[in-house]
């Protein structure tokens, strides 16, 4: 890259990370916020104000309040708001609230401050059975969606070895995955102290902001990270990364964050779920045949703003048309899988889950980790999933055929690293 083009991409990357209204990352800081969700003390006095708020409501008179981060995960919470699909099902929704960290909106959720969230598959597992809140996933928000990016003279993962890597979270799918195509390599994830040699087989993980993630690779303090779009697009625009790899070339079809929901307004609301879910559904169909004005509604020249990022950059994702040039370049491993960088179905199949809690027993994970022993694949599959509403909302939609879904909602998980 010569001198004028690493100029012209800092300028580019000095507006992206201007324009970042959010840091939507996990520090240690949140990490001990959400690790104190756990204790009694602090869970109570949430719990009672979520509670509080939710019984104010009586069924569908419940507005829906959204909170999400600026990422292309929450596409369908933020075009079913956008295009008035919750209005369309009879229910009352106020401006969607963009949350600045992980824990925040966990946080947030608890307290019934926000009632209809996007989050991390794994996390989900952290927030019912580690902080023990009642809470159920209902519905996918997408497929794949992220991406590996490093620095753009870093050609193999063995060059990665005494490097460090940034991912977004430790109860992350991108951990998990990392991990997965590390031991592949023979590398080892470590997480070392400020300071501390890491050995050449080893890769230091440090979680980092995404909005923090892009100049932390201009700057080179870190050699390269995985999360989820559009901040690897926005590396890639800005000519300070380029992908190593895309998480849904190692997991096919995987799903990054998924629409969670607290009991409560599973149970006491079913028909306010059932219409929450009916609008995120009709989101993604609508989305499928729209990604153009998808981009566009997202971006920051949409009339309401909903995340920083500029619509070239949303483009690059949710309409890409370049994905035969990766598989050419060797970036794409699996060439048959015919994927697309992101894409939409919302049904949360229960092999996905049961392999989940798999992975996440075999990833290295910051944290008390004893109740991931207690937990079994198949409980959890039923225990955290209600796939009642979604089921409901696809028939509705025209049936599994019209997302590319079995007509027995089954499917078998392929992961290659």
């Amino acid at each position: 890259m010569n001198q004028s083009n690493t100029a012209s991409g800092r300028n580019r990357l000095a507006h992206i990370c201007a324009s970042s209204a959010c840091d939507c990352g996990l520090t240690r800081r949140d990490m001990l916020r959400l690790g104190a969700l756990a204790g009694a003390s602090v869970a109570a006095p949430l719990l009672a104000a979520g509670d509080a708020r939710a019984q104010a409501f009586k069924g569908d008179d419940q507005p829906v309040k959204i909170g999400y981060l600026p990422i292309t995960d929450a596409t369908p919470l933020l075009v079913a708001h956008g295009r008035g699909l919750f209005e369309k099902e009879g229910l009352k929704a106020e401006a969607p609230r963009l949350f600045r960290s992980w824990a925040q909106i966990v946080e947030a959720f608890v307290a019934g401050q926000v009632n209809v969230i996007h989050l991390l598959s794994p996390a989900t597992l952290w927030v019912r059975y580690g902080a023990k809140f009642p809470a159920k996933i209902v519905a996918w928000n997408h497929l794949n969606g992220s991406a590996l990016t490093v620095l753009p003279e870093i050609n193999t993962l063995s060059q990665l070895g005494g490097r460090t890597v940034a991912i977004p979270f430790w109860y992350s799918i991108h951990n998990i995955l990392l991990q997965d195509i590390f031991r592949k390599e023979g590398l080892t994830a470590v997480s070392a102290a400020r300071g501390a040699q890491v050995g050449p087989k080893e890769v230091n993980l440090v979680v980092l902001a995404p909005a923090e993630m892009v100049s932390a690779l201009a700057a080179k303090s870190i050699a390269g990270y995985i999360v989820a779009d559009p901040f690897n697009a926005a590396a890639e625009i800005a000519g300070v990364g380029k992908i190593l790899r895309f998480s849904g070339d190692v997991w096919r079809d995987h799903a990054c964050c998924v629409t969670f929901l607290a009991e409560r307004d599973v149970a006491d609301k079913p028909e306010w779920a059932q219409r929450v879910t009916n609008a995120l559904v009709k989101a993604q169909l609508w989305t499928r045949d729209n990604r153009l004005e998808t981009a566009t509604l997202l971006s920051s020249a949409g009339e309401r703003k909903y995340t920083p990022h500029p619509p070239r950059t949303l483009a690059k994702v949710l309409a890409a048309t370049d994905y035969v040039e990766y598989e050419k370049a060797g970036v794409v491993v699996n060439k048959g899988w015919h994927q697309r960088r992101i894409d939409f179905q919302p049904y949360p199949y229960a092999s996905y889950t049961e392999q989940l809690v798999r992975a996440i027993k075999a990833t290295k994970v910051e944290g008390d980790t004893a109740f991931l022993n207690a937990l079994d694949p198949k409980f959890v599959a039923r225990d955290l999933v209600d796939d009642r509403f979604v089921r409901k909302a696809i028939q509705a939609a025209g049936g599994p055929q019209v997302f590319g879904i079995s007509a027995d909602y089954t499917r078998r998980e392929v992961i290659i690293a």
